[in-house]
């Protein structure tokens, strides 16, 4: 099991209002922040039914997402969650009333999508933090540039391997 993941046998703390949600899909970890009375806001697809967008695969590739306030147990559905406001010792959280206002005005609104640079731990930290932070992209953009270096290193090499092959002596 990977350290990001909850243990099944630690149930997840009574979220409070302004915490951050990190939901466990099974291919990414979906973020929301908790307003309170069992409800969060979150981002979800702009084309798809309230239901269908709580799991869907789609809303990583969705270049618009719209903001939702939603039951969390539905949005959970049959994943695991757990209070994750991991970016508190480098970030301070904005007063819970601030945060739980900035929210309810996004409420039904579309906004930009951006899996690397916009997406739902970034909206979610933007609104805690007034800053949009996602370590989840952090890796991404690093595992992409490890493999546009491996891939051009390959293709030098490559090119050095059929030019030293071709050579006439």
């Amino acid at each position: 099991m990977a350290s990001n993941d909850p243990d099944p046998l630690d149930p997840p703390c009574d979220p409070q209002p302004g915490d951050l949600i990190e939901i466990f899909r099974p291919a990414y970890q979906h973020w929301a922040l908790y307003l309170g009375d069992g409800y969060i806001i979150n981002l979800t697809p702009v084309d798809e039914s309230q239901a269908a967008a709580m799991s869907s695969v789609k809303s990583v590739f969705s270049r618009k997402a719209v903001v939702r306030m939603q039951l969390l147990k539905e949005v959970v559905g049959g994943d695991s969650y757990r209070v994750n406001n991991k970016y508190d010792d480098n970030h301070t959280p904005l007063p819970v009333c601030e945060i739980i206002q900035r929210a309810q005005v996004l409420i039904g609104q579309e906004v930009s999508y951006d899996l690397l640079g916009s997406n739902c731990e970034h909206f979610v930290t933007l609104l805690r933090y007034g800053e949009g932070v996602s370590e989840q992209a952090t890796r991404a953009i690093g595992a992409i540039s490890l493999m546009t270096a491996a891939a051009s290193a390959f293709s030098v090499l490559g090119l050095i391997n059929t030019r030293s092959r071709n050579r006439p002596f």
